[in-house]
């Protein structure tokens, strides 16, 4: 899937702000090793590198275009590789620290996937995990809402994006199970205030919206970007107008 940092980056302040709740909670304590998953252009992982400086951490992405730009930051206790979470699978390493930002919501089954990380933290180990809540949010639910209806339906093969994202209850459930104590589970919400309807086109043009624009071609993408921008615009019928983007954090240690 390509990604574009320019345009993921027009919203950084925006994004910015739950990477900066989520890092609170984590202690330095017993952090040597540390796993960035899903580290784009690896700015993220260079300011968690510079709050924890007795840790060395490993960012890992699958976009070749966000780790392009990671160069910048690698030194000594700061390292980038190109590799999916699922890779993680055949993983025997462990980690006093696995990090996520926005990054866990594109891979499938949490069922399987997150008791699978909870497993590679270390005896002391630290767990925290940042998602957008996509089936409550207004954007994502006006999006699946146009992809399940013709001719979109047909053009795009009958594929549809479900989110992963599980209940709280879920999680918290998973993180137990694990022994981590401390929990800090909870849904935030992080507003957007938009001036116009193509603010709000362009946050999730960033993100969601990519992996249905790369399987439309010419005037279908064209016609399904004009579709959704009208129907962003009735659905918030006034602006400026408030979305409150919600997004889901998880902490725990062991």
């Amino acid at each position: 899937m390509p990604w574009n940092p320019e345009v993921y980056n027009q919203f950084k302040d925006v994004r910015y702000l739950p990477f900066f709740d989520l890092i609170r909670f984590i202690s330095p304590d017993g952090l040597k090793k540390a796993i960035d998953i899903g580290c784009g252009t690896g700015e993220q992982t260079h300011i968690l590198s510079e709050r924890f400086p007795d840790a060395e951490f490993l960012g890992i992405d699958s976009s070749a275009e966000m780790l392009a730009q990671s160069e910048a930051y690698k030194n000594k206790r700061l390292n980038f590789k190109r590799e999916t979470v699922e890779e993680l699978y055949n993983s025997t390493d462990t980690w006093d620290l696995i990090f996520s930002n926005a990054a866990l919501q594109w891979s499938d089954k949490h069922e399987k996937l997150f008791p699978k990380l909870l497993s590679l933290l270390s005896e002391n180990g630290q767990f925290a995990i940042q998602m957008p809540l996509q089936a409550e949010n207004i954007l994502n639910q006006i999006l699946f809402q146009l992809a399940s209806e013709e001719p979109y339906k047909s053009l795009l093969q009958n594929w549809n994006r479900i989110s992963p994202v599980l209940s709280l209850d879920e999680y918290s459930k998973m993180m137990f199970q694990y022994g981590l104590k401390d929990l800090q589970i909870s849904i935030k919400v992080y507003p957007i205030i938009a001036e116009n309807a193509e603010k709000l086109f362009q946050f999730i043009s960033g993100s969601a919206l990519i992996p249905y624009l790369e399987r439309l071609e010419g005037n279908a993408k064209q016609q399904f970007i004009e579709e959704y921008k009208k129907r962003i615009t009735e659905k918030f019928a006034k602006f400026p107008a408030i979305y409150a983007f919600k997004r889901i954090l998880l902490y725990g240690r062991k």
